[in-house]
């Protein structure tokens, strides 16, 4: 047992076997630190990925929403301009006042009926002198005239032509 003993501190007290085992114990030091090391970083790696993965989740469904939401304002624009349009061809205030002093002038005219010509003349400026007496009183003719329904539009016509057939006959 002595050699034994003897053979071991031998070897314990030779410089290059301290410097050996010093240098062994400094190594696995170090790849257990490393291991470690590796360890922690594998874990934010993985933190970093769900974070990434979240925030990637929510950018897509923000674009979606915002794609959504440009698809909704291209169609609203193009309905916009497609009712601009139509309001552009629509008559105006002052066709619809003409065609109805052009309608009560030949209502008028109906009545009249010896001379086509001179007749036309003076019922279009009677109908005119009706139209424009209703417009100077408190509620304009074109707000009475102008309802938002053909089916208005055609009542009032209707109640105007009557008014002007009362005011042709009072007078004669």
């Amino acid at each position: 047992m002595e050699e034994t003993t003897s053979w071991f501190m031998a070897i314990i007290g030779n410089p290059f076997a301290k410097g050996l085992a010093l240098g062994i114990l400094f190594c696995i030091i170090i790849y257990i630190r490393g291991f470690l090391r590796r360890a922690e970083l594998s874990k934010e790696v993985n933190r970093l990925r769900s974070h990434l993965h979240t925030k990637l989740e929510i950018d897509s469904s923000e674009n979606e929403r915002r794609k959504a939401e440009l698809e909704k304002l291209k169609q609203e624009r193009d309905n916009l301009r497609i009712t601009v349009q139509s309001l552009n061809q629509k008559p105006g205030r002052k066709e619809i006042r003409q065609y109805f002093i052009y309608q009560t002038a030949l209502d008028i005219m109906f009545e009249k009926a010896p001379g086509f010509a001179p007749a036309w003349q003076i019922t279009l400026k009677e109908a005119e002198g009706l139209f424009e007496k209703s417009e100077k009183g408190v509620v304009p003719l074109l707000k009475r005239l102008m309802p938002s329904t053909p089916d208005k539009q055609a009542e009032e016509y209707e109640k105007i032509s009557r008014v002007s057939l009362e005011d042709t006959h009072q007078k004669n």
